[in-house]
């Protein structure tokens, strides 16, 4: 058969005409299809869209294990799941197409009999010994835990079992009454709470490579027969043998049986098979890939290897095992679309006028519900009214004009219809949606203002009548309107009712801890005092920060020029995609180095978010530029890994890269220090070495410091001597809150990383009483899974007490030690065998902090945690979570001793933000544990305690404005231009639309700071895919904030729209030309003067979109 068929050009138009032909041809036939792609990519794109065109057929995929040959890393779980999922549909022939990519169609399988013998179906009111299932899910590799989190885990508690089994999407609690299955219900993981009951469960062995008796001992005897030397010196042997299973086993599974399967001996007779993209180089890639690891692996004498043609078959073999199957040969119709874009001053007219005079029906694809409805409201507005779908079915022979949602990334035609995406209409979609991220866009004051996290009681700020307490949302009835309010209490149990569309004035109080934060009184003049007060010290501060602004600016720095082409060319090596928030990092980093004002930014994101990358961009524009680059960072090893992976990264490029550091004997740091100094170093990384008198560097362009909180004032002071015109990039996990409030005040640029790598998973923290309990179970989950785990104990006096101890909960346990009284050799030497695998648990203390990433260590239990502060912790975890197995930390007390109240809220911090990339967030958290005395200092600290550190940065922003245009700041002025707005209708988010009251909170405080009608549009949009379509109170809170933004700009206070009239009142200083309201009056007899500040028009205004159209279109003459 041949394989080197013409590529596919477009991969949606291939997937709506083989489904067409599947179940016009084949299905009524029964003949399964099978489709060989070249990668994992176009395998899943296919199976979505193939899905999508056709709901009812079984549209599978074996995706591959997305590890190398020979990784000694295993796959995720979830991956597995799937592809044990399939294999089973294969064997029951119950599947009507099978994707399959080139990576997959290679692997050899298990044997088809293992899963057909080990795949079982349980029903409600079967009779069932427990004990008997629990046999048997164990035999199954399947993994007793006590909370079942992932596919191929199960949890006993008296008679109910908790099982996640492979294949399957969601969880199961199957109920017993003696015997018998009483019930089988699903249940959600994040909760535990059942959902609903089902009648059966099917469950699928959890491993691809069994470890029963029988796959064990035929393991043990394969294993004697292929390689040489003592088995029992392997730790793989040993693992087998005592049914522990490792990281990488995968590639050991032709040994755990007689024999093996390929897919095409696991495809019924009769399968067609279809083969549209070349696949020859797939093959031919990854077979050379797996010969060329072979040669890098083959000597480990401890971790033998089998022969590249043991795991897998080579191209010849793929070829005529092929040939036993009838070829589709499916010829793919190419119709290319009419290329038709939005021309964005004519707004969608361009394909309003091309769906009017084309004869076949047109379907426009939307990539979500809130695109589809903007979308539609453009083309209503080009007199267009396409009809809204929610589904269809592109098969039927008759279809009309519709606009619909679809996973479809490309567009498509043939006689009768022409189907376009957002790709085909918006040239520029396809690079916003290249990402596969929730893009967040974080600044200082939208975390600080952020409400997510406030409970009722809290201390919260109102900008106009100071610190009260948050009591909830109430809906009160104004006028025979329902609108809903925030509540706040003031002292003597005064109540301030504060409309939803107002809450920007509203943030959480943050400057101390909560339980001390004051409580005004209403109306007693108290808040303008203590305002007043304040004020006095933020004009010092701010005329401090108007000198070192000053100083800043008058800073000549290098001006980086940047070669487009060879730049593109090295971040077209990256091999992952940048996150959106990294991109917007590296953006910022080039905007700095090309501007004559020297760069210092730091970059703040969680471990593994990326922020290196950024580092290495800057570093090849300096070395672009013809300058040298010093990285500093904290550790020994942590320079070593940077070395490593910096030297891989410019590999392609013609760049000197040098380490120094104690690791390095004196003739070699010798060497490099005359290198550098002569210019013959591109790039220096090193410890505090490099702060010595002895440094010398011819020409110095960038300083990259990592981990900058681990080092105090006087090393950073020392780095002065290198930094006079210096680009300065610092980069951390947790910036300590002196560095996190010169960040905020604009000292430093800032920029966060918080988009977690794809399918990276936050890292699941408990704060545990230390038990032996605790400890094992723990450290069995992780060892269970093939894990490594860290015990971190920091203190050397006691380590190895806690290592007998240990040694006696997990006697099997291959317990390292590390700590920092050790030779650095021997440190070193620890840590390179953890990382190579000869130890499952490494027994430390805080010289990890700052370690190598080891992706198969994923559990870390932190013994004494209270005693560490919140930035330490976070860091510690960070161990943790560099791969895509699920990461666990245990922070560890000691029940009989009593915990300070601060050392409480540290690790109530770190375990409710156990979020990815909440590193920025912890920071704040310890600013509210910490009191602001650290921040700017303890003069300031009394007055951030009584007004809050949000509203003193504001006032501070607000003095810095005014003394640069050498104004007055009045005490009294509005810091919000907040106006208020009544349109005479419900405005809320309803509880049938969104039922929890703290998610319609930060709804209604994200709607208020919405500054732009684009920003309104997307949390529309965003709210129709997360609750359906708005219901007419939901819409009329959208119109009241698309009022509120329009009308900011005229300096409105307040606006009454009723049925008949609309009034608009101004400020008192307005920015509108008094002449320009006066011709308005003149010309139009339904515009009246109503006072000096005030403006009525009369009018029919039924509807809210009436009054908002009316206030547009005035606000457009005022403005004109």
């Amino acid at each position: 058969m041949n394989t080197n068929t013409k590529n596919i050009l477009n991969y949606t138009s291939y997937a709506y005409q083989i489904i067409k032909f599947y179940c016009s041809e084949l299905r009524t036939k029964n003949i399964p299809l099978v489709i060989f792609t070249k990668d994992s990519y176009v395998a899943a794109r296919l199976q979505q869209e193939m899905n999508w065109f056709n709901k009812d057929l079984e549209v599978s995929m074996i995706p591959d294990w997305e590890t190398l040959p020979y990784d000694s890393v295993s796959p995720h779980p979830d991956l597995i799941s799937d592809r044990l999922k399939s294999l089973f549909l294969i064997t029951q022939k119950a599947f009507d197409i099978l994707i399959i990519p080139a990576t997959s169609a290679l692997n050899y399988l298990p044997p088809k009999q293992y899963i057909i013998q080990n795949s079982f179906f349980y029903n409600k009111g079967q009779q069932v010994d427990l004990e008997a299932l629990k046999t048997v899910l164990i035999e199954n590799g399947y993994i007793n835990v006590q909370k079942v989190f992932h596919p191929g885990e199960f949890a006993v508690r008296g008679g109910l079992i908790d099982l996640f089994p492979m294949g399957s999407t969601i969880p199961y609690r199957i109920d017993f009454f003696d015997t018998e299955i009483e019930s089988i219900k699903t249940f959600d993981v994040e909760t535990q709470k059942s959902i609903y009951p089902t009648n059966k469960i099917e469950i699928l062995p959890a491993r691809e490579c069994p470890l029963t008796e029988l796959s064990i001992e035929t393991f043990r005897k394969n294993y004697r027969e292929r390689f040489t030397g003592d088995p029992s010196k392997s730790p793989i042997y040993t693992n087998v043998s005592n049914k522990i299973p490792f990281a990488g086993m995968e590639w050991y599974l032709p040994i755990f049986f007689q024999e093996t399967n390929t897919i095409f001996d696991y495809l019924p007779d009769g399968t067609l098979i279809d083969v549209p993209f070349k696949l020859s180089s797939s093959i031919e890639h990854y077979w050379l890939d797996a010969q060329t690891r072979f040669k890098m692996y083959a000597y480990d004498i401890e971790r033998p290897i089998l022969n590249p043609e043991e795991i897998m078959m080579d191209s010849i073999k793929f070829h005529e095992d092929l040939k036993r199957f009838k070829n589709l040969n499916f010829e793919v119709k190419d119709n290319p679309l009419p290329k038709i874009t939005i021309d964005y001053k004519d707004g969608y007219k361009n394909i309003a006028d091309y769906i009017n005079q084309c004869p076949k029906k047109i379907i426009i694809s939307a990539e979500s519900l809130g695109r589809r409805e903007t979308i539609h409201k453009m083309l209503t507005e080009c007199d267009l009214n396409l009809k809204r779908s929610e589904s269809i079915n592109l098969l039927d022979p008759v279809i009309e004009h519709q606009l619909i949602q679809s996973p479809l990334k490309e567009g498509f035609s043939n006689d009768t219809f022409e189907v376009f995406t957002e790709y085909d209409l918006f040239p520029d979609f396809i690079h916003q949606e290249k990402s596969k991220y929730k893009s967040k866009d974080y600044n200082a004051e939208v975390v600080i203002k952020d409400l997510s996290e406030i409970s009722v009681g809290d201390p919260v700020v109102h900008e106009n009548h100071g610190v009260g307490r948050y009591q909830g949302l109430v809906q009160l009835d104004m006028l025979g309107s329902i609108n809903e309010f925030l509540l706040l209490t003031y002292e003597k149990d005064d109540k301030l009712y504060v409309p939803v569309t107002q809450l920007n004035s509203i943030s959480r109080y943050t400057g101390g801890p909560i339980e001390s934060a004051p409580l005004h009184k209403l109306g007693s003049g108290q808040w303008e005092k203590e305002k007043r007060k304040a004020l006095k010290q933020v004009y010092d501060t701010a005329a401090e920060l108007l000198n070192l602004y000053a100083l800043r600016e008058k800073k000549k720095g290098l001006v980086s020029k940047i070669d487009l082409f060879e730049y593109q060319k090295f971040a077209n090596e990256f091999p992952f995609e940048e996150t959106p928030d990294q991109m917007q990092a590296i953006e910022s980093v080039i905007k700095d180095m090309e501007s004559a004002r020297p760069m210092d930014r730091l970059i703040c994101g969680d471990v593994g978010f990326g922020k290196t990358e950024v580092a290495m961009r800057a570093a090849f524009i300096s070395i672009m530029n013809n300058r040298q680059v010093i990285i500093l960072v904290p550790t020994t090893l942590l320079a070593s890994q940077h070395y490593n992976n910096f030297v891989d990264r410019f590999s392609s490029f013609p760049v000197e890269i040098e380490e120094i550091s104690r690791f390095k004997s004196n003739k070699q740091q010798n060497d490099v220090l005359e290198k550098l100094a002569n210019g013959k170093v591109d790039i220096v990384i090193g410890t505090h070495r490099l702060l010595q008198k002895d440094i010398k560097i011819d020409n110095i362009g960038l300083i990259i410091v990592d981990e900058e909180h681990r080092f105090g004032v006087r090393q950073k002071e020392m780095l002065k001597k290198f930094k006079t015109n210096t680009d300065f990039l610092a980069l951390t996990a947790t910036p300590i809150p002196r560095t996190l409030s010169m960040s905020l005040e604009g000292l430093r640029d800032f920029s966060i990383i918080s988009t977690p790598p794809q399918k990276r998973l936050s890292i699941k923290t408990m704060v545990k009483n230390f038990s032996e309990g605790i400890i094992k179970e723990a450290l069995t989950r992780e060892f269970n899974r093939g894990g490594q785990a860290y015990f971190l104990h920091n203190d050397v006096s006691s380590i190895y007490a806690i290592n007998e101890k240990l040694t006696k909960i997990m006697p099997d346990a291959k317990v390292a030690i590390a700590h920092g009284q050790m030779k650095e050799k021997e440190l070193e030497q620890v840590m390179k065998d953890f990382h190579q695998q000869r130890f499952n648990l490494l027994l430390c203390t805080t010289i990890i902090e700052t370690g190598i990433d080891i992706p198969t260590s994923n559990t870390i239990i932190i013994n004494n945690a209270d005693r560490f502060g919140l930035s330490q912790l976070h860091q510690l975890r960070g161990r943790v979570g560099r791969s895509h197995h699920q990461a666990f930390a245990y922070l560890l007390i000691d029940e009989n001793r009593s915990l300070t109240s601060k050392a409480k809220k540290r690790l109530e911090a770190i375990q409710y933000l156990e979020d990815l990339g909440s590193g920025y967030f912890l920071a704040m958290h310890d600013l509210e544990i910490r009191g602001a005395g650290e921040i700017l200092g303890d003069q300031q600290s009394g007055e951030i305690h009584e007004i809050g550190f949000s509203m003193y940065l504001k006032m501070l922003n607000r003095a810095v404005a005014h003394l640069k245009n050498n104004e007055t700041l009045d005490i009294n002025a509005d810091y919000n231009e907040n106006n208020e707005i009544n349109i005479h209708a419900p405005a809320i988010l309803t509880n049938q639309y969104c039922g929890d009251p703290n998610e319609r909170l930060v709804i209604y405080k994200r709607l208020s700071s919405c500054e732009s009608l684009d920003d309104l549009q997307m949390i529309q949009e965003e709210l129709i895919d997360r609750f359906g379509v708005a219901p007419e109170q939901t819409e009329n809170l959208f119109i009241i904030h698309h009022i509120r933004i329009i009308t900011k700009d005229i300096d409105v206070t307040k606006i009454d729209a009723g049925k008949k009239t609309i009034s608009l009142n101004f400020r008192e200083k307005n920015n509108i030309d008094p002449l320009k309201i006066i011709d308005l009056v003149q010309s139009n007899k339904h515009i009246k003067l109503d006072g000096p500040n005030r403006i009525t028009l009369a009018g029919d205004f039924e509807r809210p979109l009436d009054k908002l159209n009316k206030i547009k279109s005035l606000v457009v003459d005022l403005k004109d």
